[in-house]
């Protein structure tokens, strides 16, 4: 795990000097304090030469394409494992941020090849198997998470790409002249003439979903799509689809032995990403996929060895400690548990803000910083259970897109969209568009109140058209949708909150034949009657209840909660909130204040949606002050 940049120049001006890349790098050290590489590329002479990291020094020849590298060292600890990687020819030069769990399968059939190692890292068996099959062949053959830079001379083609699912973070800066990359955005800081510019133009859908799909609020920068590579030659840009999502579902396990091949998919995954050189823990929520992840985890080393990390809180409606202390007890792991309070969540915003990059899009973001800090006390690596709620129906959403949607929350979202009565019934009377909002955080009413020129159909356009391009039933749709529009911001807050801290998060749920297996099961059963009641994720809750008991996995969902009513009470809130959320809201012109204002003098009685708005009301100011101010 670790992070890299760079940038390509279009325009004949060629680099002479590495003080630049040494400041991006610089920028995310956090992402890989444990070596840093730099290779500048001349692709008019077809030349290179690995540049000191320590020194301010000029290029031996003036170079177009520079490669920086923040290593964080997983496998193989040693200087072999430095990057960028260069092919024995000379020929390739690879980066790569994250790890591949299938690398070593390849490593005898490349030996056989002629391929010599001089590493343990996974970094060269997919340098070697570029050098065998190519950019395509290659890149099919991968399961893991990764993003990757790879520059061909004999090609002339830089690449730049991205795992399946979006578990790393990969951000374009498309310029004129020129074209940057990198783990982060922050690393663009130091590029000559660059300077964060906003792009308004999604704020509608930001709005109501808190992110814009694997793209930014920033002109000019995208997170590549997942699934995706880009190749780069003469200036000229071209995107190649390398994993179709769309494709999943079409081989349907039987019911007989859906749970056997789910169970085992699930314990495959656990076991080829304990792979590590260094310490390895869980994350430990308590509820059933982290627990699940746990178990398995825990099988895979010697018993007492495992240790997890847990966040907790003194109100018992938002802690599940006594969950996570029947796990621990129960796998004999060594569980480390820490409380967090009004004071740190504030304390750290900024922090947690300036990591992102983003308004932060959930709450709970907070609470993965300090389980991150905190975790580096123990360990290196940190599985999750991330994935799990959308290949396997675990919203509650699930069962109510199944369910006839004329019912008392329809009355109740009726009544508090009252003045929007027409827009309010246009989605909700369309199955696809109700799809679509079940997963916005805002509702209409606090939309309209925010932004006056709030259009619903500019904000829910882009993800419609995503929703009726994919195939299958409604519930097969619903996890696809959900895994392309809702994750990607979720795998964004594990990745950088946990980076932050220098800390590697895995993601079992999201092995490809786990995602394989889970979409190729029948949603009637994931979403059934369980005892009379509507239940989801019922196979992974069954597999629970194998391991937990009945009650533990069919227990009501908590999620990882926090307390805002209680934060934005506290006089911490209240005196940033006067003294530096307010008048920046005020003073950007582009939300109202006046109906913050009077939800947050009203506190006590703030409804759910108003909490909602002033939470995302002060993660987007405080942003804007870090990145555009």
């Amino acid at each position: 795990m670790c992070g890299f940049t760079g940038y390509f120049n279009f325009d004949n001006k060629n680099e002479t000097g590495n003080q630049i890349i040494r400041q991006m790098l610089s920028i995310q050290k956090h992402r890989g304090p444990d070596d840093s590489g730099i290779v500048a590329i001349s692709t008019k002479e077809k030349s290179f030469e690995n540049v000191s990291i320590s020194e301010d020094i000029n290029f031996k020849s003036p170079s177009d394409l520079i490669f920086g590298f923040n290593r964080l060292s997983i496998l193989d600890l040693s200087p072999a494992g430095h990057q960028p990687m260069i092919s024995p020819n000379g020929n390739v030069i690879l980066m790569m941020n994250g790890e591949i769990y299938n690398a070593f399968d390849y490593k005898p059939e490349l030996e056989k090849k002629g391929y010599v190692f001089k590493s343990t890292s996974d970094t060269e068996v997919v340098l070697h198997l570029y050098s065998e099959y190519g950019m395509e062949k290659m890149i099919s053959m991968l399961n893991g998470m990764f993003a990757m830079t790879i520059y061909d001379f004999d090609l002339d083609t830089l690449f730049l790409a991205r795992d399946r699912f979006g578990i790393k973070p990969l951000y374009i800066l498309k310029e004129e002249n020129r074209l940057a990359f990198g783990s982060e955005m922050k690393s663009f800081k130091p590029l000559p003439n660059f300077k964060f510019e906003p792009d308004f133009s999604k704020l509608d859908e930001f709005l109501l979903f808190r992110n814009v799909i694997n793209d930014t609020l920033f002109s000019n920068i995208k997170n590549c799509t997942p699934g995706t590579y880009l190749s780069i030659k003469n200036g000229e840009i071209k995107a190649h689809v390398y994993y179709e999502l769309n494709e999943e579902g079409a081989h349907k396990i039987s019911n007989d032995n859906a749970q056997d091949q789910l169970e085992n998919a699930l314990q495959k995954s656990v076991a080829s990403q304990m792979i590590s050189d260094v310490k390895l823990g869980c994350q430990l929520s308590g509820g059933v996929d982290s627990s699940l992840v746990s178990y398995f985890a825990a099988e895979s080393l010697n018993e007492g060895n495992l240790e997890t990390i847990s966040i907790i809180f003194k109100d018992p409606r938002f802690s599940e400690e006594k969950y996570i202390d029947k796990v621990a007890k129960q796998l004999d792991l060594k569980a480390h548990k820490y409380e967090m309070d009004a004071q740190y969540y504030f304390d750290v915003l900024e922090k947690a803000i300036w990591h992102f990059e983003h308004p932060l899009n959930h709450p709970n973001t907070i609470g993965i910083y300090l389980l991150s800090q905190e975790a580096k006390k123990h360990v290196t690596v940190l599985l999750s259970g991330e994935g799990a709620d959308e290949c396997l129906s675990g919203y509650s959403r699930f069962i109510k897109a199944l369910r006839f949607p004329f019912n008392r929350e329809f009355l109740g979202g009726l009544k508090r969209n009252s003045k929007f009565a027409f827009e309010y019934l246009s989605y909700f009377l369309n199955p696809n568009k109700r799809m679509v909002m079940e997963t916005a955080f805002g509702s209409l009413a606090t939309a309209h109140s925010l932004k006056s020129d709030f259009k619903l159909d500019k904000a829910i356009n882009e993800r419609l058209q995503t929703l009726d391009k994919l195939d299958g039933n409604t519930n097969l749709k619903q996890r696809k949708y959900e895994l392309l529009t809702y994750l990607p911001d979720l795998l964004m807050r594990q990745d950088k909150m946990s980076m932050a801290h220098s800390i590697e998060n895995r993601v079992p749920f999201l092995d490809n034949n786990m995602v394989s297996t889970s979409l190729n099961i029948s949603g009637d059963l994931l979403v059934a009657k369980h005892h009379g009641k509507d239940e989801n994720k019922v196979l992974l809750k069954d597999i629970c209840a194998s391991k937990f008991g009945e009650d533990f996995a069919y227990r009501d969902k908590m999620g990882f909660g926090i307390p805002l009513r209680e934060f934005f009470s506290s006089e911490v809130f209240k005196q940033k909130w006067n003294s530096k959320i307010a008048p920046g809201i005020q003073k950007r012109g582009l939300f109202e204040i006046k109906e913050l204002n009077s939800w947050i003098n009203n506190i006590a009685s703030a409804s759910a949606d108003q909490m909602d708005a002033i939470w995302l009301m002060l993660g987007f100011e405080l942003w804007a002050q870090h990145f555009l101010d």
